[in-house]
């Protein structure tokens, strides 16, 4: 996501994209427990080579689950603050060490940029400007287990970025500890958009021309395959499997011996009769999510395009690729669609509709929409999958709309988004439209509270997700910076 934007979907290109268009205009700790009367866990396994599942990836973990296991704000009275950074910032994590690292884009140039921020006030404390390319797309990058961001940057380097203490004056400075080239695996025009790595250490890639890789950057072997399909999501891992979303199917696959991409299973969806207006490209808007009521890792599942709503794919991930449900959400509303990763957990699945949802811009060559323009209606769906695991059902359809991808806590049982009132069109987002921190009841899909935090384009999250820290606090990126949430 070069102006990296938004959602759980695809934004590599529409952040260079929405660069131009506006241009031109405490602490560190260990994991809280789950809330033992809480229907929602396990969380997937802690990927060994990343930093600790809830704030180590855009999605929270490589599983990309969409759950953290520290508490967020609560419903009680809130304080905020907001880091000015003229950026966009999709990608907000959080390390060991409890400091904050985002990945953002600037408005003015659109240099892609990481920021270390202070835990105790959200202040900008060191940033580094990384290489950019005609088509950067390290929106979906992660923190490793020693707290370094990796990430590709412009010139198909991937990169661990470290923050590391002055020598003098207590202050901070960020630096490339690592970079490995990954050559002729990205084809010249093509990008990275997908990045997360395995339990062995590789890092496995995905480009937007549907190039599937792996990289050891111990040794710097690079092994792919391209499938010929898109890719415009981010990819996720479990112990011995990658998912990954085309737009035309989800694959499962596995690495040889050398590292090279197998291909277990292909699942084709319906990617519907063409672009719907709320997403970026032609196909899912999800990235694969790997959940389930044992170890996390059971099924996985997409939203496919098909009109006029969308429908949850839930798959047995050691099956094949047939459905287990194929279940239309969002139904609430006449249609939808949504550009938004799910909330995956236990049995339980939750997803945010986008159809209409009027982005400041779209990626170079996406193709019309159909129809060209719609209302914003919001709402989002939760849905089960049955003890057996041979079908799923609808639990409840919900008016709110969130403007920001929701995030599940499992430690205080509430779900946190950034809801939007107001006017909801291409002009009202970015003025008089309202946003306020909310917080959802996944039992029933009740607000349970809503707390005003601004107006306009400053406080815009563009559909990109929140991360709670240990200490409960909530750091959601917007299309201007970052806003701190915390208990008053």
């Amino acid at each position: 996501m070069p102006f990296s934007l938004p959602t759980g979907g695809r934004l590599a290109v529409l952040a260079c994209s929405l660069a131009v268009a506006l241009g031109a205009a405490g602490l560190a700790g260990s994991p809280a427990s789950a809330d033992p009367a809480s229907p929602f866990g396990p969380q997937p396994p802690q990927n060994p080579v990343t930093a600790a599942n809830g704030a180590a990836t855009m999605h929270g973990d490589s599983a990309s689950s969409g759950t953290t296991p520290y508490p967020g704000p609560g419903t009680a009275a809130i304080a905020y603050s907001r880091t000015a950074l003229a950026s966009a910032c999709p990608t907000v994590l959080v390390g060991g060490d409890g400091y904050v690292i985002a990945l953002c884009t600037t408005i003015f140039g659109q240099t892609p940029t990481v920021h270390l921020l202070d835990p105790a006030t959200g202040a900008d404390l060191a940033s580094l400007a990384l290489p950019k390319g005609s088509l950067f797309g390290g929106v979906y990058a992660y923190l490793d287990n020693t707290d370094r961001l990796v990430v590709v940057d412009g010139n198909d380097n991937l990169v661990r970025v470290g923050h590391h203490r002055t020598g003098t004056g207590g202050g901070w400075t960020l630096r490339i500890d690592q970079s490995t080239p990954l050559g002729d695996a990205v084809p010249a025009g093509d990008n990275i958009v997908g990045l997360t790595p395995a339990w062995d250490g590789r890092v496995w890639f995905a480009t937007s021309g549907g190039v599937i890789g792996t990289v050891d950057t111990g040794t710097g072997a690079v092994r792919s395959i391209s499938t010929g399909e898109g890719v415009q999501n981010s990819i996720s891992t479990v112990p011995g499997r990658t998912a990954v979303a085309t737009d035309h199917a989800l694959y499962l696959l596995s690495a040889g011996p050398d590292g090279t991409p197998v291909v277990d299973w292909r699942a084709p969806y319906d990617r519907g009769p063409a672009r719907k207006p709320g997403q970026l490209s032609w196909g899912t808007g999800t990235t694969p999510s790997f959940f389930g009521p044992g170890d996390g890792t059971e099924y996985v599942t997409i939203v496919d395009n098909a009109a006029p709503h969308g429908n949850l794919l839930v798959y047995r991930a050691a099956g094949g690729p047939e459905p287990i449900c194929r279940v239309p959400v969002l139904t609430q509303h006449a249609r939808s669609g949504t550009e938004d990763a799910v909330i995956a957990s236990g049995r339980s699945v939750f997803v945010t509709n986008t159809y209409g949802y009027a982005y400041p811009a779209l990626p170079a060559g996406a193709p019309a929409s159909q129809p060209s323009s719609a209302n914003f209606d919001g709402g989002l769906s939760r849905i089960d999958v049955d003890a057996g695991g041979t079908g799923c059902s609808v639990v409840w359809n919900s008016p709110v709309k969130s403007a920001a991808l929701p995030r599940l806590s499992l430690a205080d049982g509430k779900i946190y988004t950034v809801s939007v009132t107001g006017p909801t069109g291409s002009a009202g987002l970015n003025t008089f439209a309202q946003y306020h921190h909310s917080v959802i009841d996944p039992a029933t899909g009740a607000q349970l509270s809503k707390s005003f935090l601004g107006i306009g384009l400053v406080y815009n999250p563009l559909q990109m997700r929140g991360t709670a820290a240990p200490d409960g606090t909530l750091y959601q990126g917007t299309e201007t910076g970052v806003v701190r949430i915390s208990r008053r």
